[in-house]
């Protein structure tokens, strides 16, 4: 009985590390991925290409790889040269030339960007969600929780929009609880004869 414990604590351990070393793996091989295609799309000039499909796909590495001023700078270019782009392609550059600005923290513009994308594709599900935690951040609540509806409206299963609106609506609730704590019950005071001053 007593030699089955460290065993068991050997395969335990062996089976941890061997689902580490997976995982481990996989993000070597990911970003080993991407810097390849970097180099690669650097190497055609892909900075300089005419062709919005090309500056799209090296702005998609910057953005993996959290480069994102390259990527604001790759994506303006795009919607630049966006010319008979399908109306999906211009949604696509817009919501990530939105994504770019908001991860770096200038929202204000990202929601420029997001509301471009729905003009070109009205159901982008991606660009709703960003668009509403983008309102988020701006404290624009009641705009968030109304753009997480819609998302819901079309995607009922959308992960994203039930957590966000669910962490809304119970901000909300503590809120007006609070007010309602704070809030006295009468709107002038009284003296105890009750006719005020």
């Amino acid at each position: 009985m007593e030699s089955l414990l460290p065993q068991t604590y050997l395969l335990g351990l062996i089976g941890l590390l061997a689902i580490v070393a997976v995982v481990v793996g996989r993000q070597l091989l990911r970003v080993r991925r991407d810097e390849q295609n970097l180099i690669r799309l650097e190497q055609a000039d892909a900075a300089g290409s005419r062709d919005a499909g090309d500056l799209y796909e090296l702005a998609s590495v910057q953005l993996r790889k959290r480069l994102y001023p390259q990527a604001t700078a790759t994506l303006r270019q795009a919607v630049k040269r966006l010319g008979n782009e399908p109306q999906e392609a211009r949604a696509l550059i817009q919501n990530a030339l939105g994504f770019s600005l908001a991860a770096q923290k200038d929202f204000s513009t990202a929601i420029r960007h997001y509301k471009s994308a729905l003009q070109a594709k009205a159901e982008y599900p991606v660009a709703l969600n960003n668009l509403a935690f983008a309102e988020e951040r701006l404290l624009n609540r009641d705009a968030a929780c109304e753009l997480y509806r819609k998302v819901l409206r079309l995607e009922p299963d959308n992960q994203t929009a039930k957590k966000r609106l669910k962490r809304l609506e119970k901000a909300a609730k503590r809120q007006l609880s609070s007010r309602s704590e704070t809030t006295p019950t009468n709107k002038s005071p009284e003296s105890s004869d009750g006719r005020g001053f």
